[in-house]
């Protein structure tokens, strides 16, 4: 095993808050509204044309005008896609030339626009917006273990309720497939992703769960915890807290992965927990 007992159970336990809590973000985002529709049914052998209510599940507008992107559900994977290529790509380059200060500044704007979006689910706008920027700046400039790792248990909350709506099934389920083989090719074969990691660390602006113990650090990256969520998000969205199943069994994948791994190895995490979400997919679909 590459971490101790405790550390793993902590990785596992703060991954998991990091999933219900941006459920729970998604959840206070979603309104039910009552629209009236036209139907057509059959009375005494005729049609005739009835007006009914109906309940659908409406996503709030986000806050501060922020717009979400126009993007059609079945095929919003290209655009994520290509921003998660250019995302990475900018990185890479920052990451080359040492350019710190730009990190710093697209870190803390990063932390700062989710954190508004996340807290806004549980307090007023104002309030929001101050505590976003306190702990963006805190965990920019003055970083602590417990600043970090609270503010990334809804961090990916906030960008779960960004993309979750314009996302369905079959493009997150892609999304999953295509992010798992880079990450494979990321750790094990170019080997930048580790690379991205240490230099994020060196700086203490680690996008994911950094839990340092000893000289060293148990850490699970960023995507590690939003890509399960933007699935969740997306399984939410028709079956309601029956979701928590797939979090359940991504938990699970993680804990496997945690145990089984060696120590001094670097791991891609995406495959697994990718293999734990689809388990949870059909699990949901079979007694839901």
């Amino acid at each position: 095993m590459k971490h101790t007992w405790k550390i793993t159970g902590i990785l596992v336990v703060l991954f998991l808050f990091t999933q219900v809590i941006g459920l729970t973000v998604i959840n206070n985002y979603i309104d039910v509204e009552q629209i009236v529709k036209q139907e057509t049914v059959i009375e005494d052998g005729k049609e005739v044309i009835k007006e009914v209510i109906v309940e659908e599940q409406v996503f709030e507008e986000l806050p501060y005008g922020i717009e979400r992107p126009e993007l059609k559900e079945k095929t919003s994977y290209l655009s994520i896609l290509l921003a998660i290529i250019i995302a990475t790509s900018l990185a890479l380059i920052l990451l080359k030339f040492q350019a710190m200060r730009l990190w710093k500044l697209w870190f803390f704007l990063s932390v700062f626009f989710t954190l508004m979006i996340a807290f806004n689910a549980f307090i007023p706008q104002l309030w929001a917006l101050v505590l976003a920027l306190v702990f963006a700046g805190l965990k920019t400039f003055r970083n602590s273990v417990i600043i970090h790792n609270f503010s990334e248990l809804f961090i990916y909350g906030g960008l779960a309720v960004i993309f979750v709506p314009v996302i369905n099934v079959l493009a997150i389920v892609v999304i999953l497939l295509i992010i798992s083989i880079y990450d494979y090719i990321a750790v094990w074969k170019t080997k930048h992703m580790i690379k991205m990691a240490k230099f994020q660390a060196k700086l203490k602006l680690f996008a994911g769960l950094m839990i340092p113990y000893g000289r060293k650090s148990a850490i699970l990256g960023g995507g590690d915890l939003g890509f399960p969520l933007l699935f969740s998000g997306v399984i939410f969205k028709s079956y309601g807290w029956g979701a928590l199943i797939t979090v359940l069994t991504s938990t699970l994948a993680l804990g496997y992965l945690l145990v089984k791994s060696e120590k001094g190895k670097y791991y891609p995490a995406m495959p697994f927990l990718t293999v734990g979400i689809l388990i949870g997919f059909i699990v949901v679909k079979l007694v839901l």
